[in-house]
């Protein structure tokens, strides 16, 4: 059952209940939900890989902080990190990734995460654990520049 026919069942029990009493729901509440983001096409081709490494960055103070991750998924452009102990990085904060030097051969792994460090930003924060309240996971993006296919060059001539 999707979020919106959910919400339609509720709306529909709540005005069957309240009808006798004069309450009057809204019908239009259920078509004001979000669309599922699920249908969107991804920039690159994910890779399932599970590789410790390390994300560092400044907080708000300037005070240096790190954390080790594992990988979940890495494409191109993109990985999300799952943390192995509480960290909470705030929403597009820039953030140095680098893969443990020990996991850096990995086939898997796109060629920029293979030199080492990589600036990136948190670009969607995880779902929340409820144990510490701190975010799951981060999804990165990876600001390298992406790989271009060769083009044939053109030349211009003018006469």
């Amino acid at each position: 059952m999707t979020r919106t026919t959910r919400a339609c069942a509720l709306i529909c029990t709540r005005v069957q209940s309240t009808q006798d009493r004069g309450t009057k729901v809204i019908r239009t509440a259920a078509a004001s939900l979000p669309p599922s983001t699920d249908n969107k096409p991804r920039i690159g081709a994910r890779r399932k890989v599970r590789i410790p490494g390390r994300l560092t960055w400044r907080d708000s103070s300037g005070t240096l902080r790190f954390v080790s991750v594992m990988t979940c998924d890495v494409s191109d452009l993109d990985a999300f990190v799952e943390c192995q102990v509480p960290a909470s990085i705030p929403l597009y904060r820039l953030v140095h990734f680098q893969i443990e030097r020990g996991a850096r051969e990995c086939d898997a792994l796109p060629p920029s995460l293979r030199n080492g460090k990589v600036l990136s930003a948190v670009y969607r924060v995880g779902a929340y654990r409820a144990a510490t309240g701190t975010p799951h996971g981060y999804a990165l993006r990876l600001l390298v520049e992406p790989a271009r296919s060769a083009s044939p060059k053109i030349s211009v001539v003018a006469n």
